[in-house]
């Protein structure tokens, strides 16, 4: 048996984890950001967090530039610090801004319905409140709450009539019939053949059966339309205007604006918290060796965080101003004029690595002059090949196909075979299937539900 001692040299990247922060801070929306800095500002007592323009203490307020002087300082020498120990989470999962709820919506309008002396109404819509869902419905029967809260059907009818006058209107409904009920009341519309379509023909108006509604009501189809058209004015869900505890809203993160015949990129700074260094380290001297340590760990945490963020802003901007100039005629012309772009040639553009700037687009979205829309949404692939060899953007294929559905005759609307058929009448070879698909997106029903008389 022989041994032997052998020395292999290999090389590899180890991603230390001031990188991942790097790199989940840039996956980050703008949201989720403010969520971060808010968070770190609490845990760090070295970070100083400015909303606005304006800092309250110039003093205390440093720099990016001045960050490696502070490191100097109290590293003794300098050097990368280590970024958190081992003994504290500092992940970056941030929480969501939070929304008003329905059901505190309803609480507050209880506080005001019902005098304090009206203990018993309180409880019973206190009760009743706890009971609607999501969409805005009572779950629960009358004679059920009146058990739970020990009181009388009646008290709890009474109860239920001042809640179905909350906001927004049609809460607190026990059935879609009487939600819709609720609001044409309140609009004053509740008659006539409005009245009978909410009230016996529900059923129908979902399958778009006018002219059975005409023939049992002995109206006219065109009249039936009409009050089908105004009964869809009203909301089935009036509940789902609000959030949950948990609900998130879109921020945009970046604004790309026409001036002067250009567009003009700006980052939503103003929407996340500006973070500085404190003038915590002017003490340190003083302080023991263990409190010494802490700020050394503090100031580091702070040192990568400020880093990152920059970097992520940074990475950004020249990320959307490639996009910008690639994608001008879209901008100028809408989504028919999108051109093939990947992650890849804009990576190499601004000569970074793809992976860059698919972290960089992620979760964010651009206020453009038509509206918001996600920065994946500016790179687009080929939707399959026409006659002619070119590829075609599906962007192209929905534009053209809204632009038939919008101009097409009501009473006669145009089916999917005939839609695929013009499609391919302008070089667009997608299948009826493809068609089908796009058009849902769009939000276009069937021909069939899209008939009018």
């Amino acid at each position: 048996m022989e041994q032997s001692l052998q020395m292999n040299l290999s090389q590899h990247l180890a991603m230390t984890f001031e990188m991942q922060q790097a790199i989940k801070i840039l996956q980050l929306s703008a949201q989720d950001l403010r969520s971060l800095v808010e968070q770190e500002y609490l845990d760090n007592p070295t970070l100083e967090m400015e909303y606005g323009a304006g800092a309250e203490s110039k003093e205390d307020i440093f720099s990016v530039e001045d960050i490696s002087a502070l490191a100097d300082y109290l590293y003794e020498g300098g050097g990368e610090p280590a970024y958190f120990t081992d003994d504290v989470d500092h992940g970056l999962e941030a929480a969501a801004p939070l929304g008003l709820t329905l059901e505190q919506e309803l609480l507050q309008q209880v506080e005001f319905a019902f005098a304090p002396e009206d203990e018993a109404g309180r409880s019973i819509a206190t009760f009743m409140v706890g009971s609607i869902d999501s969409r805005g419905y009572l779950t629960l029967p009358v004679e059920e709450i009146a058990r739970a809260t020990g009181t009388k059907v009646e008290q709890v009818l009474a109860v239920l009539e001042r809640v179905q006058a909350f906001e927004p209107l049609g809460v607190g409904a026990r059935d879609l019939a009487e939600c819709l009920r609720i609001q044409a009341k309140a609009q004053g519309i509740y008659e006539g053949l409005v009245a009978a379509v909410i009230d016996k023909h529900l059923s129908l108006v979902a399958e778009l059966g006018i002219r059975e509604i005409a023939a049992a009501e002995k109206a006219s189809p065109e009249d039936v339309q009409l009050a089908v058209d105004i009964v869809k004015t009203l909301n089935p869900k009036p509940g789902s205007t609000y959030g949950t505890e948990n609900a998130s809203y879109i921020t945009p993160d970046v604004t790309i604006e026409k001036v002067d015949g250009g567009y003009e990129v700006r980052l939503n700074d103003s929407y996340v918290p500006k973070l500085h260094i404190t003038n915590l380290y002017r003490q340190a001297a003083s302080f023991d060796d263990d409190t010494q340590k802490y700020i050394k760990k503090r100031l580091s945490a702070a040192t990568w965080l400020i880093n990152s963020i920059e970097q992520r802003r940074e990475t950004i901007r020249k990320v959307v101003e490639e996009l910008v100039r690639v994608q001008r005629e879209f901008l100028d012309k809408g989504p028919a004029y999108l051109k093939p772009l990947t992650m890849k040639e804009v990576a190499e553009a601004i000569e970074v690595h793809e992976s860059t700037v698919s972290r960089a687009v992620a979760n964010k979205y651009a206020e453009i002059p038509g509206g918001l829309m996600p920065l994946k949404g500016f790179f687009q692939t080929g939707l399959g090949k026409a006659g002619s060899g070119e590829d075609f953007l599906a962007s192209q294929a929905k534009a053209e196909l809204e632009r038939l559905i919008k101009g097409e005759d009501p009473r006669k609307p145009l089916s999917d075979q005939k839609l695929c058929e013009l499609l391919k009448a302008k070089d667009m070879d997608i299948s009826r299937r493809t068609v089908m698909k796009y058009r849902e997106q769009l939000g276009y029903p069937s021909s069939v539900k899209r008939k009018r008389y």
